[in-house]
């Protein structure tokens, strides 16, 4: 110290510190308010600017009173300047973590937004996250007086090395990386791969994609063998998808009678039907003379890959219902035998083996 310490530097350095230490609960209490305020508005802007004040205004208060008590004190030079190293130092890391907290959620939101659903995409988040990290990190060594030129070369001379050591984990890492800024699978999206395995996207992180079945199990696909392998995305061009059902009547059926009464049934079903399209036109389509009858298919339109089998179920219900009130015959598979010493078939009206 460069003189004695006094009652009065005493009372200074204790008067300093209280007032940052009240400063800083002061200023906690207030954002807290002013966060629930910032949650009722629309803009999640203020959210994001709140949260982050929450955490860097009070340990800048309390950064502040040990500053101005260190000053207060009869401190030499390099004392008072490790004392102030020390404190950017905690205000680096502080803002540091702060910010790569932020910059996560921000990324998570965008992805959310993009995708409709509760999916993630955790390769950007844990990427961003990583990189506000080392950037801090880095900030904070040349604060310190800590040259980072020879740690870069360090790390360039080892990232080859270690590059070489994994390089199937990198492979799945920038493959999960085109996935997304391709824009070819999102979270949320429902797939199916040649392989067979189909499912909603739930995320893709730094090494795999997870996919959740309809059975509620997951499949976890690499993301090198996801960006090779033949996929088919229900979720691209458009979310909604068409639904085709095959139905079959007797020969001695009114055609255009079905196709009315199976136009007006889906409609009934298309806008009772949760996740039927209301102002979708169905289509009926005849395409086959059968064994045992006509067959024609039924074109209809779901919200969403998952809706059709609802839409289906109701759908045969309701058109087994009124084919069976309009009197139209829904045949059933015959065969006619011919037994030996048998020369002609069965004439009509003569039972059919």
């Amino acid at each position: 110290m460069n003189r004695d310490l006094t009652l009065h530097d005493v009372i200074v350095v204790g008067a300093a510190l209280i007032c940052g230490a009240a400063g800083g609960v002061l200023l906690r209490l207030t954002l807290r308010w002013l966060g629930e305020r910032a949650r009722a508005t629309r803009w999640s802007g203020d959210d994001i600017i709140v949260d982050t004040l929450r955490t860097l205004a009070p340990w800048a208060s309390m950064a502040a009173g040990v500053a101005a008590a260190a000053a207060a004190l009869p401190l030499n030079r390099t004392v008072r300047h490790d004392v102030n190293q020390t404190l950017v130092a905690m205000l680096i890391l502080v803002t540091t973590v702060t910010a790569a907290r932020v910059v996560a959620d921000l990324v998570r939101s965008l992805a959310l937004s993009r995708s409709g659903v509760a999916g993630t995409a955790s390769i950007f988040v844990n990427i961003t996250r990583i990189a506000v990290l080392a950037m801090g990190v880095l900030i904070l060594l040349e604060t310190l007086g800590v040259s980072i030129a020879p740690l870069l070369t360090a790390l360039g001379v080892g990232g080859l090395a270690v590059a070489l050591a994994l390089q199937d984990t990198l492979a799945n890492l920038f493959a999960g990386v085109h996935i997304l800024a391709s824009k070819t699978v999102q979270p949320g999206h429902y797939i199916r791969l040649s392989s067979g395995e189909e499912g909603y996207v739930v995320d893709i992180n730094w090494r795999n994609t997870a996919v959740r079945q309809l059975s509620d199990n997951l499949v976890i696909i690499p993301n090198a063998k996801l960006g090779n392998t033949i996929m088919t995305n229900f979720h691209q061009p458009e979310q909604q998808m068409s639904v085709m059902v095959q139905a079959r009547v007797g020969y001695g059926s009114d055609l255009d009678h079905v196709e009315r009464v199976t136009v007006e049934v889906a409609g009934k079903v298309m806008s009772g039907v949760e996740g039927g399209v209301v102002d979708h036109e169905t289509s009926v389509r005849f395409h086959t003379f059968g064994e045992s009858g006509i067959d024609f298919s039924v074109f209809l339109r779901a919200l969403e890959f998952s809706d059709q089998y609802l839409i289906k179920h109701e759908f045969m219900k309701e058109l087994h219902r009124r084919f069976r009130a309009e009197g139209i015959e829904i045949p059933l598979p015959t065969r006619t035998l011919v037994l030996p010493g048998q020369d002609r078939a069965p004439l009509p009206g003569q039972p059919v083996i």
